[in-house]
């Protein structure tokens, strides 16, 4: 029996793009969240639903379980949490209300509820956190449990007096400084098993994610901060490491997901972070997402190589200066060359972050990207169309263009929200035409590769016979698309 039982509304099998990348992390701002409360004297437990068929499996366990308090809080550090996805708003609304079935007090913490309050209220919620969670939650659930009902003075905190009555925000809750004053993720929660079964099966290795900071400086207008806002603050090096080093000892794991917006932009993290891990001498590699500005300055590149680092996924948004520019991103595309360069040299794997459909994006603009791509050779690509969310400088600007559909229902949903220059089947023919031609660029390489007599990737050299006929098809449908209108608010 546990007095307060975790969950989160993440669903990979309801995403079936992330579903079939068998790539699944734990929920691990969801597992900050219940080691500060057990630091508190609280029995917690998880139901972890990343791995679930449906949320009715919740009621299983709350039978067994019979939690005073149901605590919906949403892995922070996963970006596929920020999207708002409706379908998982869907599965949030469904376990909120088998929270209030069985008696509990049901408390929810995530981007979606941060933006959208008093619908959680209305589905079952008692109480919505704003922003970075802990803090509030413990706090909140100390007062119930003094019985205390005035909760006025708990910053961060949305809630209803009695039901129907005006919805009460309290003041803003200011971001910890502090992360080390925090316990580490309650790894113990989660069945382990079941994820390394996942990636063992699919890839061959194991992989786990923790996150060294929260919040990031930078100012892309389109990038929404629900949780950890503008400021950034780092855990020491020290801490990382030290959970690095449990998680190699207790779960024979060697690869993680640096889950941070933004990682080692404190001056010095990187470069002490590697004294650290070869002081200790763990043996790691790991991923990372990073802006090219940030890779170029001082001997960031080095460190990072010499720490573990094996691939680094990069904004490169697009190859046009303009649409940077307008982003408000702050790089140039002579960085973004520069940064691959570098990394590709030091021995690195470098991925693209790119985005079509922006506001005033030209057939010469997407072309720019497109050339960008063929130059750089990234070793892999992910590609949206610009999302409009709450909170951002780009949701204002296209606010008044949106249709009802506000949200995406999945992660490849890929509708544009608001009218672009192109349809959206134009964007979606276009995801699908540049995605081919990355993989008949990377099949063309093996190739050569293999006549030279080289080790080879055979598989991928082989994909040339599907991808380049199939490459030719989209280009003629593509071209058959740009010639007409644009359908203003279009799924």
């Amino acid at each position: 029996m546990s007095d307060i039982l975790f969950t989160h509304s993440y669903f990979y099998k309801f995403d079936r793009k992330q579903w079939e990348t068998q790539q699944p992390y734990p929920p691990y701002g969801t597992l900050y969240a219940a080691a500060l409360m057990r630091s508190c004297g609280f029995d917690v437990g998880l139901f972890d639903t990343a791995l679930r068929d449906s949320p009715a499996e919740l009621e299983a366990v709350m039978q067994r379980e019979q939690p005073r308090y149901l605590v919906i809080y949403d892995d922070g550090f996963n970006y596929l949490t920020k999207m708002c996805l409706t379908r998982m708003r869907e599965a949030a609304f469904e376990m909120a209300k088998m929270g209030k079935k069985y008696g509990c007090q049901v408390i929810v913490n995530s981007s979606d509820s941060t933006d959208h309050a008093a619908q959680y209220l209305a589905e079952g919620a008692d109480f919505v956190i704003l922003g970075e969670g802990e803090q509030t939650l413990r706090e909140l659930v100390q007062a119930l449990e003094a019985g205390v009902y005035d909760f006025s003075d708990i910053a961060g905190l949305v809630y209803r007096l009695k039901v129907n009555t005006e919805i009460i925000r309290t003041a803003p809750r200011p971001v910890l400084h502090d992360l080390d004053s925090l316990p580490d993720p309650a790894w113990d929660l989660v069945d382990i098993e079941a994820y390394r079964q996942v990636w063992m099966q699919a890839h061959g290795y194991f992989s786990l994610n923790l996150a060294t900071t929260r919040g990031c400086p930078y100012k892309c207008n389109w990038c929404a901060k629900p949780i950890y806002g503008n400021r950034y603050n780092s855990r020491s090096p020290e801490r990382v490491a030290a959970e690095i080093e449990h998680l190699i000892n207790q779960y024979g794991v060697r690869h993680f997901w640096m889950a941070d917006d933004i990682f080692g932009l404190k001056p010095g993290w990187a470069q002490r972070f590697r004294d650290v891990v070869q002081a200790k001498k763990l043996k790691f590699e790991y991923k990372i997402q990073s802006r090219v500005d940030l890779l170029l300055k001082e001997d960031t590149i080095d460190a990072l190589a010499a720490s573990g680092l094996r691939q680094v996924w990069v904004g490169a948004e697009s190859g046009s200066q303009k649409i940077l520019d307008a982003m408000d991103k702050g790089t140039k595309v002579e960085e973004i060359a520069a940064a691959t360069t570098l990394l590709k040299k030091k021995g690195m794997e470098v991925c693209f972050f790119l985005q079509f459909g922006y506001l005033g994006e030209t057939k010469e603009d997407i072309a720019a990207t497109l050339h960008m791509l063929e130059e750089l050779k990234p070793h892999d690509i992910g590609i949206s169309v610009s999302y409009p969310l709450p909170g951002t400088k780009f949701y204002e600007k296209v606010k008044s263009m949106l249709g009802e559909k506000q949200n995406w229902e999945v992660s490849d949903d890929l509708a544009m929200m608001y009218p672009a220059t192109y349809s959206p089947a134009y964007y979606r023919r276009l995801h699908r035409l540049v995605h081919k031609q990355f993989r008949l660029q990377q099949g063309r390489t093996e190739l050569k590769r293999l006549i030279q007599g080289k080790k080879t990737n055979l598989r991928r050299a082989l994909r040339i016979f599907y991808y380049a006929p199939a490459a030719v098809l989209d280009r003629w449908r593509l071209s058959r698309l740009e010639s007409k209108p644009t359908s203003p608010h279009a799924a």
